[in-house]
């Protein structure tokens, strides 16, 4: 039986690095812990969650979680995995991408229980009023230049022509005066993070031993990399966002279904609420019957409740079924742009919908579904044509704009599996 978050993660295969004593530390006692997000954009993506869910495992085993947004380092740029300089953000920018992932941050996390509410904090509270000064005496005097190079992520670009400013060279030193600011405030112990920032944090460890005398601790999980040796959730149709604005439902939730037989039992270990039995039950569904692809939709479902809801899991399930014959009634024209994204289509005048509207064999022999009229009515007397996943039961029926995707879409198919879009156009 598992009895601390430090075991959890083990088994989970999330724990890559830590310092010294932290299993001992997680084991004995309820700490504080944080987790640093810089708004890079105006949403998170799948990159964070694995960040985010270890947070919110802290906190489920009974740990205060505080997850710090990078008002103030966000203006900076981590220089940690990125081969060349970052485009530095606006600090209104950088204030607008805080307001609008603070809401994801919170769909993670518990701010009411009584025990060990969690907090949302900007380090732009404390980055963007120390003096220079000060920071270079309180801060900067307890690092070489030495110890900052030897950090991957800085003796990574040294060793590039293109180098490194000394504007992102510094960010390790703000990243280590986040961690002594929340210890001295919040008697926060203990940072976690990804890999690629085992440098920041342990200079964050050094800086509070140097200047307080203290102990903190530092936990890093695995960069997660797909079975093909992408990152997760870099895809060929670009990130995967948490925002439904960004990446919608359907989307997100196609993302997870398509997960490889290979990768998905890690990723359901990572990112679900999911324990061992029915994780195990899954790979045995995976190994016996890889064909009904259990584990994805079971992954898919997770994510999507998580971070999205129930309701809009419903609508992405929907939105899945229609290509195999599902239900259109009630889907928006975006999720049908979604789902047809990869479908032929024809532009059509929406003033042939309007009134009386066009006839299904006309409309049919206007697509590449039928090369004449002929073609279409004998499918249409076949039982082979549908008008929205409705099938067409005479050759005499009409297609009006009251039967369109709100107003822009209808979607036909031929047989079992052959879709075509018709958009109309004005």
């Amino acid at each position: 039986m598992i009895t601390n978050v430090f075991e959890e993660f083990k088994w989970r295969g999330l724990v890559y690095d830590h310092t010294e004593g932290t299993p001992e530390l997680l084991a004995k006692e309820k700490i504080t812990a944080y987790i640093g997000f810089d708004p890079t954009a105006d949403s998170l993506q799948v990159g964070n969650l694995l960040a985010l869910m270890g947070l919110a495992r802290m906190q489920r085993f009974g740990h205060t979680p505080i997850a710090v947004a990078g008002g103030g380092t966000g203006i900076v740029g981590d220089p940690s995995g990125k081969t060349q300089e970052r485009q530095l953000l606006s600090l209104e920018q950088v204030a607008a991408n805080v307001a609008a992932i603070q809401p994801q941050l919170a769909r993670f996390l518990d701010f009411d229980v009584a025990s060990n509410p969690a907090t949302i904090i900007n380090n732009a509270d404390w980055l963007t009023t120390i003096t220079m000064m000060d920071f270079l005496r309180d801060v900067g005097k307890h690092f070489t230049v030495n110890y900052m190079i030897a950090k991957d992520s800085v003796r990574s670009r040294v060793e590039r022509e293109v180098g490194i400013s000394y504007t992102e060279f510094s960010y390790m030193l703000m990243q280590a005066y986040d961690f002594l600011q929340l210890y001295d405030h919040h008697n926060c112990v203990l940072q976690s993070g990804g890999s690629d920032q085992w440098g920041n944090i342990t200079a964050g460890v050094e800086l509070i031993r140097r200047a307080r005398g203290a102990r903190a601790y530092g936990l890093v999980y695995p960069l997660i990399m797909g079975a093909d040796g992408n990152k997760l959730g870099k895809t060929e149709q670009g990130t995967i966002w948490l925002d439904a604005a960004r990446t919608s439902p359907y989307r997100f939730y196609q993302f997870w279904l398509n997960q490889s037989d290979a990768d998905v039992i890690n990723l359901l270990k990572y990112f679900t609420w999911l324990g061992r039995d029915e994780i195990a039950g899954l790979e045995q569904q995976v190994a016996d019957a890889p064909h009904r692809r259990a584990a994805q939709r079971t992954l898919a479902q997770e994510m999507t409740r998580t971070v999205h809801g129930e309701a809009a899991l419903a609508q992405a399930e929907q939105a899945a079924a229609v290509l195999f014959g599902g239900e259109i009634a009630g889907l928006s024209a975006a999720d049908i742009q979604d789902i047809m994204a990869d479908v032929p289509r024809t532009e059509t005048p929406t003033s042939a919908f309007e009134g009386a509207g066009i006839s299904v064999v006309e409309l049919l022999e206007s697509t590449t579904l039928a090369s004449s009229k002929g073609e279409a009515r004998r499918t249409v007397q076949g039982g082979g044509v549908y008008v929205n996943n409705v099938r067409v039961e005479s050759t005499d029926e009409q297609v009006t704009l009251a039967q369109s995707i709100e107003g822009q879409f209808v979607v036909l198919r031929k047989g079992k599996k052959r879709y075509h879009l018709v958009h109309l156009v004005d």
